[in-house]
């Protein structure tokens, strides 16, 4: 069965992700054959950004296969389409997420969040910081539910106040932890889309602005952990200060250590006394 086929379930609180565990974002199909998990990664990426986990050992049909050999297109510019949401979302809505993220309006408008009206969901744009220009768009609908636009691709969330050369650059997992290190001083802040996404843009961004310090924020579970353990591994070929760091004990992830009370002197006393990675490169002698 393919995700069009299914009927895909919300997960909950009652039923978690049997692939990361988390009660939110991610999906699996009436029937428990299959799951979309939006934090942990497969060979199978689908549309809104995810990917497809079989949960099942069911055997496939054995069917043939025709072999389509497919252009990979530019990355479509969703720069007009990221705008107009913006324009469209009302003080009233703006407060709300506000409050309820624990950041303020002028935050959210550093990052251009917005309002869509057919999908009744807040917009968050992501762009492709060699270009600047908006690639695709998250949707977070008001329970907390996220899907992304279709036909857009995975960028980076960016404030428009971004400002790396020279200074620690905070890698965030998701929009919102993103947008919470904004609201506590950190211009240097992007998003990953997920986390395990983001990794050549982030590589490409470092590459060009070259900050002081790159330092990696993992939520505290073990898909969050993995995913920044694995950017840390690439980058540490990029940059020679790389670090990675978790919220405390008890505190699931950036946001919830700001409105826990965190302060951005917090964050940088963690990231100063956090190791700095290294290279993990071996040699082999010949013999003779």
């Amino acid at each position: 069965m393919t995700p069009t086929e299914a009927t895909w379930r919300r997960v909950n609180r009652e039923r978690p992700c049997p692939i990361c565990g988390h009660t939110d974002w991610c999906s699996t199909s009436a029937d428990g054959a299959v799951a979309i998990c939006m934090r942990a990664e497969s060979a199978r990426p689908t549309k809104n950004g995810g990917f497809l986990h079989r949960l099942t050992d069911a055997p496939r049909p054995q069917t043939p296969r025709a072999v389509v050999l497919r252009i990979r297109s530019a990355a479509p510019d969703f720069t007009p389409l990221a705008t107009s949401y913006q324009e469209a979302a009302s003080a009233d809505q703006l407060d709300e997420l506000a409050a309820q993220l624990g950041v303020s309006v002028a935050n959210l408008n550093a990052f251009r969040v917005g309002w869509s009206c057919s999908h009744d969901a807040h917009t968050f744009p992501m762009a492709d910081p060699a270009s600047g220009r908006v690639c695709g768009i998250r949707l977070r609908a008001v329970d907390g539910a996220k899907c992304s636009v279709s036909g857009g691709r995975e960028g980076l969330f960016l404030p428009l106040d971004l400002d790396v050369t020279g200074k620690t650059l905070l890698v965030c997992e998701g929009a919102s932890d993103a947008v919470a290190a904004h609201s506590v001083g950190f211009t240097a802040t992007v998003g990953r889309p997920s986390c395990s996404g983001g990794t050549s843009h982030i590589v490409a961004l470092v590459r060009a602005q070259r900050p002081a310090c790159v330092a990696l924020v993992a939520d505290r579970d073990e898909p969050g952990v993995r995913g920044a353990e694995a950017l840390a591994s690439i980058l540490v070929l990029h940059h020679r200060d790389v670090r990675t760091i978790t919220p405390p004990a008890g505190v699931k992830d950036l946001r919830a250590w700001v409105q826990s009370g965190a302060t951005r002197e917090d964050v940088e006393r963690t990231i100063h006394v956090a190791d700095v990675r290294r290279a993990n490169l071996t040699t082999t002698s010949r013999k003779g």
